[in-house]
């Protein structure tokens, strides 16, 4: 396998997860600048572990489905001209007497070299796909993956676990194990001896967790997604796609309902996915005693998982490591963007720093009570409001704004991405208006945020008009009860950027109240500074301060 340190070159690169269920592949391309960009995600449901697990011997019908899947990925690869192919095997096949079998035929048949991995590097792969698109900081939170074979556990915050497990409960082991030839309704009786058999082999990791403080549950996997969906299906009458959580009462009342009728019918019951319909009830029986094991009202959920584990684990290998390890989820989110749109980062550096200069001193001042979270939303609408540069220069607003809320960016709340795609909307041009198709549907506070920060942002994306970072510092100061001057300081001739920035006045007086004039220090060497103050038609003359109040 080539060293990940080729990163610089820039390269294609696919994942592939053979799992006991499915096989899961992540195409992606990684940036010579580090950033990465999803060619593909695709899934195919194979039951590798298909009646397997009783005899530990792969059926030679499920290895077959196995190896046709990876030479469709495999072909799918090379049609992206992937350089690298990075595959491993979870439950079903670690724990198969025929393992060589498979793992002959697919570097036979597919030319795929696969690596069957062990319940503890899975579960810690897992962690890190999880883990890698949520806002967790020093919060602990228990991970849960409910696969086929296996189930895994961790826990661990924003940079680091402290357990992993990995247990033999998966939803088709337990369904060959209680019910292999279930095609009817399955009794309460049935469905308690499979928590039964769960509770059992949870003791022990049930003793070990207690030594942790577990501030949040978050489950991963086809079987925790589905059982989201149906909830949110069956129950609250939606057909939305983001299920963000499975709430243990909504379990236990789907669960009871779909194990009252038979399996052709449950094939059609609300939400579900009707290639889980047969395992489906094993699955939730594991999820059901979890909850009630480890004491949870609700488990949130990922679509992350382990092929995303891979891409991160290759990533924190290559020169491009401290995107993994020195920047929190949401910063690698903002920077992640920029770099794949191959934005001017010089530019945005500066924007941000003048945006956050100026709230600053806003807030110092106190005629403003910024809300929580609003200097970090500012910052991260300065460093992509530039984006959309490279589908457009005439309305990269517009394409930036879409761009960021396409984006998804883990991290970060839906309205947190509106705010940040509404700054990069209005950094420039329109400015937000209450009837402004964007601002539509969106609740007042939000708005509220929009609107001030695109004040500020404004003038920072001004004051780099030139984006030659003429201007080293900036600050606001009470001229009187009405008025604020905005003071520059700048390394040489910025009449560019005055002219923007009196053009933002207007605008800064109604989000703000106060009438705003300006003043330009230039410092020409250390002794002699030429100070301007005012707008348009400003002398250049050492050592005498021009005046033009506005």
């Amino acid at each position: 396998m080539t060293e990940p340190e080729k990163i610089s070159e820039g390269r294609v690169v696919a994942f592939i997860d053979i799992g006991t269920n499915s096989i899961r592949l992540l195409l992606v391309r990684i940036n010579p600048n580090g950033s990465y960009f999803p060619l593909t995600k695709q899934k195919e449901t194979v039951r590798l572990g298909d009646q397997g697990f009783i005899d530990r011997i792969l059926q030679p019908k499920a290895i077959e489905r196995a190896v046709v899947v990876c030479k469709k990925f495999m072909e799918l690869a090379r049609a992206y001209r992937a350089e690298e192919i990075i595959a491993v095997a979870t439950s079903a096949t670690r724990d198969a007497s025929n393992k060589v079998q498979l793992l002959e035929m697919l570097k036979r048949e597919a030319n795929l070299e696969v690596c069957p991995i062990s319940g503890t590097e899975e579960a810690r792969l897992i962690y890190l796909g999880v883990s890698s698109g949520l806002r967790l900081g020093s919060s602990k939170a228990l991970f849960i993956d409910i696969g086929g074979g296996s189930t895994e556990l961790s826990i661990g915050d924003q940079t680091r676990c402290y357990s992993l497990y990995s247990l033999n409960l998966g939803s088709i082991r337990l369904t060959n194990m209680f019910l292999p030839d279930e095609t009817g309704p399955v009794s309460e009786e049935q469905y308690e001896r499979i928590k039964e058999y769960v509770r059992h082999k949870l003791v022990d990791v049930t003793k070990d967790l207690s030594r942790h403080s577990v501030n949040c549950s978050i489950g991963s996997s086809g079987t925790i997604e589905n059982l989201a969906r149906i909830a949110f299906v069956y129950l609250h009458k939606t057909s939305h796609e983001n299920f963000e959580k499975l709430e243990y009462e909504d379990l236990r009342k789907i669960v009871r309902a779909m194990c009252a009728i038979p399996l052709e019918e449950r094939r059609k019951f609300p939400g579900i996915n009707a290639q889980r319909a047969d395992i489906i009830i094993a699955g939730a029986a594991i999820i059901e005693t979890f909850m009630e094991e480890f004491g949870l009202s609700e488990i949130r959920v990922s679509k992350r998982g382990l092929r995303e584990g891979l891409l991160v684990d290759y990533i924190s290998k290559s020169e491009f490591s401290y995107m993994i390890t020195q920047m929190s989820v949401r910063k690698r989110s903002i920077m992640q963007l920029g770099l794949t749109c191959n934005f001017d980062d010089e530019h945005a550096h500066t924007v941000t720093r003048l945006a956050l200069e100026l709230f600053d001193s806003i807030q110092a001042l106190g005629i403003y009570e910024f809300r929580a979270g609003e200097r970090e939303l500012l910052e991260y609408g300065s460093t992509l409001h530039d984006i959309g540069t490279f589908l457009s220069y005439d309305t990269h607003q517009a394409h930036a704004y879409h761009l960021i809320r396409a984006s998804n960016l883990p991290g970060f709340q839906p309205e947190e991405i509106e705010i940040i795609a509404n700054l990069a909307y209005f950094h420039r041009k329109s400015t937000p208006k209450k009837k402004h198709p964007n601002l539509i549907g969106l609740n007042k506070e939000v708005i509220k945020s929009i609107r001030i920060l695109s004040a500020l942002l404004r003038i920072a994306e001004g004051l780099d008009r030139s984006h030659n970072g003429i201007i080293s510092h900036v600050r606001f100061y009470l001229a009187s009860t009405d008025s604020l001057v905005l003071e520059m300081h700048a390394q040489r001739e910025c009449q560019l950027e005055i002219w923007e920035v009196e053009k933002q006045k207007k605008y800064f007086k109604k989000i703000f109240g106060y009438n705003l004039q300006s003043k330009v220090i230039i410092k020409r060497d250390e002794s002699v500074p030429l100070v301007l103050e005012g707008s348009a038609e400003l002398e250049e003359t050492s050592g005498v301060e021009v005046s033009s109040k506005s």
